[in-house]
């Protein structure tokens, strides 16, 4: 019955769109308490909700914070393998189909930004490029590339230059500027005017921010460790994976606690911006990897070895349709939060906004299990399969 769970009759590994579900909510959630990379927020009055919102913001940057994307590239690059397994059996490359599939990713980056200055689909537009620089090497060779981006070089070099030479200076962070010039079009800025503003000074924004924070080298390699995933079968049931996925969650589990304690201590012992800033975002990287290997496979076994299966593959159509439920909360999220929609942001606090996150997902969720009954794709998703597969 084991062997049943691992692809459904549509050949798809059924696991890989829970874990996918799963990323994308925490995503909607997490972006709502933020109003969509827009902090602007009501003044608390109330004892009870300056402790609610605390106690939500905390706890969902916990759990999501830098974890719930961490999941959603590392599925990225099984979907980049499964799909270049597929035509390697038909005896067919599909790098360059898959780079002309990136190029369609950009322009749909680019619809999600008019509204959302913090998407990353143009990222993965850019970055998954690595993908077919590295998918015909071997499983080792890949394997020690991904390890060095996780060390996050840059990072390390910065430190090592930093220890050495205490006149170094490191290069000024730019993302706030480019931030604040948005935060004005989003308080006050017609839709018009948000839409110009997002897809410049919002989008410089955006890759500026993953560049200084790290999460260009940590996408790439989280895109070959999917991609590796897939190679080894990881995410199928068998015993010795059911073995290595409980392995990997003990020692993610083991590591995490020490690197997220160093995380806050740190800064407390450490003066030399130019020491611990470099540091910080080393360790906050690995920090958040070990917790996302917590959760990923902690929700294997759930699936795998308990009667949970049934609950868990609740969350498969909204995994399903992944990119329109992404690109859709950014629409939603623009309009109820921003000041050219309802400017939400003035009455809503982080526990409303949480709540409001929870409607949001359960909106798109029975929108899913609607289209789901009555197609094989999201409306995004098929309009992307059908253009990748277009004749030239």
């Amino acid at each position: 019955m084991k062997n049943n769970l691992n692809r459904t009759i549509t050949g798809r590994i059924d696991v890989a769109d829970v874990l996918r579900g799963f990323a994308v909510m925490g995503i909607v959630v997490l972006h709502s308490i933020e109003h969509y990379n827009f902090y602007s927020f009501p003044e608390v009055t109330s004892e009870w909700f300056r402790f609610t919102d605390r106690l939500v913001w905390d706890s969902m940057f916990f759990t999501f914070g830098g974890k719930a994307y961490a999941i959603f590239a590392l599925l990225f690059g099984l979907s980049f393998f499964i799909q270049d397994d597929k035509q390697l059996q038909k005896g067919k490359n599909f790098r360059g189909r898959f780079a002309w599939r990136l190029v369609l990713l950009f322009i749909f980056g680019n619809i999600n930004a008019m509204f959302f200055t913090a998407e990353i689909l143009v990222l993965y537009s850019i970055i998954g490029f690595v993908l077919i620089a590295v998918c015909r090497l071997s499983t080792k060779t890949i394997l020690i590339i991904a390890t060095v981006l996780i060390l996050q070089p840059i990072a390390c070099y910065e430190l090592i230059a930093a220890l050495f030479n205490p006149d170094y200076v490191a290069i000024p962070e730019k993302a706030g500027y480019y931030f604040g010039r948005v935060f004005l079009v989003q308080t006050n800025g017609s839709f018009g005017e948000m839409i110009k503003t997002n897809l410049w000074d919002g989008q410089l924004a955006s890759l500026t921010w993953a560049w200084e924070h790290g999460r260009m080298f940590q996408t790439a390699s989280l895109f070959m460790v999917g991609m590796l995933i897939g190679r080894t079968k990881l995410f199928t049931f068998t015993e010795w994976n059911m073995q290595f996925w409980f392995k990997t969650w003990v020692i993610a589990l083991v590591v995490f606690f020490p690197l997220n304690g160093l995380v806050g201590l740190l800064p407390q012992f450490i003066e030399m911006k130019t020491i611990l800033t470099p540091l910080l975002l080393i360790l906050t990287s690995l920090s958040n990897l070990s917790f996302m290997l917590v959760l990923l496979a902690g929700i294997i076994l759930l699936f795998y070895r308990t009667k949970l299966t049934g609950i868990f593959m609740k969350l498969a159509p909204y995994g399903r349709m992944s990119l329109t439920n992404y690109i859709m909360q950014s629409v939603m999220g623009s309009m109820l939060f921003y000041g050219w929609g309802f400017a939400l942001h003035k009455h809503l606090g982080i526990t409303q906004s949480f709540l409001a996150g929870i409607g949001l997902f359960i909106l798109q969720y029975l929108f899913c299990c609607w289209w789901m009954n009555h197609h094989k794709q999201g409306p995004l998703e098929g309009l992307w399969k059908r253009a990748t597969w277009i004749k030239f």
